[in-house]
């Protein structure tokens, strides 16, 4: 199998690639900065499984709409079409929502829906034909609202939207789409959002396990695997999708329990 990895210098999209490796897939990583990228790429290097397989790395901002799409026809070209598209770039900076300008608003756009959009439509009309699977990853957070995630909320629940119309339009190609929706993962992303973390986020978010990049790559391995459109990795997240689906009530009262005791 070949599979394109997008946002794979650290976290999710890292943990995915380095699986798809070790198993010995054909695997090209895409990610926006090159010092992280050179180091992604030796950990591949690292995992490879014998001289014919194929691991190859890209420098790439995938929110440059023109630039994914020189870049992608020319990796495939050279490597051929991809049978898994993985999208993984994304970032967050959570804040009250009185200060997130709309400026904010455009990057969280650009870095989590935009990136999926532009990489889909830029390989989508070479994978016709052949068939192949796209993942794009959205968050817990495109499924429930996070408090201080206003505007990341928008981006991951417009993922989940767009995938799920996507699917329909694709399924006459033999191109499945899913969405991958984790809770927390302890990637250095997170850890950098607490820079800006309401104290009222910590309050909700208390006591929840954080899942490992590793883990998640598995989820997301696996849901490929049985062709699932929805992934939802974790007891503790597809816990809290159900209950907010079934028992929306509830789940906003307790919500709003915590929320009361931050006060």
């Amino acid at each position: 199998m070949r599979a394109f990895v997008v946002g794979a210098s650290t976290g999710i999209g890292l943990a995915t690639a380095e699986k798809l490796a070790a198993r010995g897939d054909d695997v090209v990583i895409f990610a926006r900065r090159e010092g992280p990228l050179a180091e992604a790429a030796r950990s591949l290097e690292a995992r490879r499984r014998g001289p014919s397989q194929r691991l190859a790395s890209r420098a790439l901002d995938a929110a440059d709409a023109a630039r994914v799409g020189a870049v992608m026809d020319a990796v495939v070209a050279e490597a051929g079409p991809p049978d898994l598209l993985v999208n993984c770039a994304g970032g967050a900076v959570p804040n009250y929502f009185e200060r997130i300008p709309v400026a904010q608003l455009e990057t969280t756009l650009r870095q989590n829906l935009h990136t999926c959009w532009n990489t889909v439509q830029a390989l989508v009309p070479h994978m016709k034909g052949r068939g192949g699977h796209i993942v794009n990853v959205s968050s817990l957070a495109g499924l429930i609202g996070v408090f201080g995630y206003t505007d990341y909320c928008a981006a991951k629940f417009a993922v989940v939207g767009f995938s799920d119309a996507l699917r329909w339009e694709l399924a006459p190609h033999r191109i499945a789409v899913s969405v991958l929706c984790p809770p927390d993962v302890d990637t250095p992303g997170l850890a950098q959002e607490d820079a800006t973390k309401p104290p009222e986020t910590r309050v909700v978010s208390e006591g929840a396990r954080m899942l490992t990049p590793a883990v998640v790559a598995d989820a997301l391995l696996a849901g490929v695997a049985k062709r699932r459109f929805l992934i939802v990795p974790g007891a503790e997240g597809r816990l809290a999708h159900a209950a907010k689906r079934l028992l929306p009530g509830l789940v906003d009262a307790l919500i709003a329990r915590r929320l009361r005791g931050a006060g």
